[in-house]
């Protein structure tokens, strides 16, 4: 070194300057901190003007990270290739330090002439046999400044700092590596120990955000749909909130689309997005975006971590992502099978408790009552109605609607439907107007969206009729686990129908029995023929299970109407005849003459009832069938049972020809 040099290069200086910079890395500082030591310690050691570091990169290019000393700002971030004519160039690939006096500027690196550097040192660090980066020391007045004597001692600091710097970052590596796998434990333990898809997904997104410190992940799901965000993981609330408020239609379309692509190709993707473009403003980084897909048997999904700040994602880290988002799905299907299993023990109470309170009620008419209101409430549906097969043709018998029962008396029109039923399968749509062939006459009527409709099986296997609901409560389409609870309630209802319908028929025979045994005795021995009349009349009613009923009789070789039960409607009841009743007269003459149309009687109810005898008549020489049913009007005319205000209710004709005594009965 020139004469009256200040350099401080004694032994004793350089033992204390590298205890000083291992002391430092013995509190765990970070690269960054132990590298500024390392500058601002040597150059401070060297006395020379500035001290710099580089840190090579790919392709062998060194960028600066940080310096101490003369435009130390203007060196972050100079780059310097492998082909440029430097100094530090050339000590990486000779991997030894080099030392150059009288430093002549360089056209191929034009920045150290902004260093006006006179004297410059570069030695690398090398680590492993792998150079890491590079020191450089320069000096700008002295031409002649290094030696051999600084350079060994650049030398040894060099690879001090390289082993200081490699312990460093596997100390960090390591307990980088500890942090995950606590993590990684932690959401295991969390998502197997949560039954509830929801909360495993929120648990799924919280632990990969810290787990790679960035600061927002994202959920996508979907089952049957398109996908939906179910999950967003945030640092803080408000980001959360912001971002659900600013995932508009071109965002989710573009995170579906994603999701999508990461679920089409079954791995972890990566994609390059600016804040301008594809994310929700200034919530997200521009930077490289992770899309983890995972899926089960019954939803497909994927994991969005969206870029952070300082480093973009490694491949390990990549590979971390699929690694959580394996154990997302397995959660999520744990969570999906134990909500399933409640929701079919639940289902099962509501099937049990649904046929214990119907099967314990032995009148049909309140079973299939109380069926619709239990069956449109398990079910979801705003409507639903129940019909029996009778005479070939389905025959509703109850409807409810918005949890109205009410009772009725229609004809399921024939039709795809019913063609379904006999053939024992399920029918069903969303859009029944568009079904082709359909009854649009009869859609329109009633206002028909969605149905579904299922065959009531008796035990031997034929239909007994059918349960139908229409238009989805919550507005959704009808799925297939509407249709499997609807099979369900459909065979648990069907044996409790079965036996109350037998019930029902066997109390019919029975009260048919009585009347029949009861008209016997009524009749035998009456000779008045009001007597038999007003019996016949009332017993054929009881066996009918009609409202009322008429006999009529041919006497004096026209037809005569004879006797109404349980009385005449209010236009045609009798007048008693006061004269002939006497004292003397039964209670039954008394209860008979009540019920026999006999003279006189007022005008209008004479006119009336000779325009029934008129209509029975002409009906009688029509017909030869020993029964004949149907309407009212369709039997005796529009203006008779408009008359008698039957209007359209319907009612058995029994009449023999052998006789002459025709028998009306029916609800008039």
């Amino acid at each position: 070194m020139p004469e009256g040099s200040t350099f401080p290069n004694s032994d004793e200086a350089f033992q204390k300057l590298l205890l000083r910079i291992a002391a430092k890395a013995a509190e765990r500082a970070d690269a960054a901190s132990l590298i500024q030591l390392f500058c601002a310690a040597t150059r401070e050691f060297f006395q020379v003007s500035g001290v710099y570091f580089w840190r090579r990169h790919a392709g062998d290019e060194l960028i600066g990270e940080q310096a101490d000393g003369k435009l130390a700002e203007r060196f972050i971030g100079l780059r310097l290739l492998p082909q440029q004519s430097a100094v530090t160039a050339e000590a990486v690939r000779n991997r030894r330090t080099i030392f150059v006096n009288q430093v002549q500027p360089s056209p191929t690196f034009p920045a150290a002439r902004q260093f006006e550097a006179r004297s410059m040192m570069a030695a690398p660090l090398v680590v492993f046999d792998e150079v890491i980066g590079a020191a450089t020391f320069l000096h700008d007045s002295d031409e002649g400044f290094f030696d051999e004597d600084l350079a060994a001692k650049a030398t040894i600091l060099a690879g001090q700092l390289g082993s200081l710097l490699e312990a460093t970052r596997l100390g960090e590596a390591s307990r980088e590596e500890h942090r995950r796998a606590e993590i990684l434990a932690e959401v295991a333990h969390a998502l197997h120990g949560t039954p509830d898809v929801a909360a495993v997904i929120e648990a799924l997104a919280d632990r990969l955000r810290v787990l790679l410190r960035t600061r927002l992940v994202s959920v996508l799901l979907r089952r049957e749909g398109p996908f939906e965000l179910r999950a967003v993981s945030a640092e803080t609330p408000q980001l959360a909130n912001s971002f659900r408020a600013g995932h508009d239609r071109q965002t989710i379309r573009f995170a579906a689309d994603l999701a999508q692509r990461a679920v089409s190709a079954g791995e972890s993707i990566t994609i390059s997005i600016s804040s301008e473009q594809h994310s929700p403003g200034s919530m997200v980084s521009s930077g490289m975006l992770i899309a983890a897909p995972f899926r089960t048997s019954r939803t497909q999904g994927a994991i969005l971590v969206y870029p952070r700040h300082d480093s973009p994602f490694t491949a390990e880290e990549k590979s971390l992502v699929s690694a959580i988002a394996g154990f997302g799905a397995v959660a999520v299907a744990h969570a999906e099978l134990c909500a399933t299993a409640q929701a079919q023990a639940h289902e099962l109470h509501q099937l049990l408790e649904i046929s214990s309170d119907l099967s314990s009620s032995g009148d049909l008419e309140h079973f299939l009552q109380a069926f619709v209101v239990r069956a449109a409430d398990f079910l979801g549906f705003g409507r639903c109605f129940i019909a029996l097969l009778e005479d070939g043709e389905f025959r509703v018998r109850y409807g409810v609607d918005q949890g109205q029962p009410r009772r009725l008396d229609l004809i399921f029109p024939e039709g795809l439907a019913t063609r379904a039923l006999r053939a024992k399968e399920v029918y069903w749509t969303d859009e029944a107007g568009k079904v082709p062939g359909a009854n649009l006459e009869v859609i329109s009527q009633y206002q028909v969206r969605q149905l579904l409709a299922v065959p009531l099986l008796g035990a031997n296997g034929q239909v007994l009729g059918m349960c139908a609901v229409l238009d989805r409560l919550d507005g959704t389409g009808i799925s297939q686990q509407d249709i499997r609870r609807a099979r369900a309630l459909a065979a648990q209802v069907s044996v409790v129908l079965e036996v109350a319908h037998n019930l029902h028929q066997s109390e019919q025979q029975r009260r048919r029995a009585e009347a029949l045994t009861q008209l016997a005795r009524d009749i035998d021995g009456l000779l008045r023929l009001p007597d038999f009349a007003r019996k016949f009349a009332e017993r054929a009613v009881a066996l009918a299970e009609a409202q009322a009923g008429a006999v009529a009789l041919f006497q004096d070789g026209r037809l005569q109407t004879v006797a109404f039960y349980p009385g005449a409607d209010p236009v045609l009841k009798p007048v008693p005849n006061e004269d002939r009743l006497s004292q003397d007269r039964s209670s039954d003459d008394l209860a008979a003459q009540s019920h026999v149309v006999r003279t006189p009687v007022r005008a209008e109810g004479r006119a009336v009832q000779q325009q029934f005898t008129l209509a029975l008549s002409e009906f009688v020489s029509q017909r030869t069938e020993a029964v004949v049913s149907g309407s009212a009007a369709d039997l005796l005319g529009h203006e008779l049972t408009s008359t008698c205000r039957y209007g359209s209710r319907k009612f058995p004709l029994v009449h023999s020809h052998r006789t002459g005594k025709p028998a009306l009965a029916g609800n008039i």
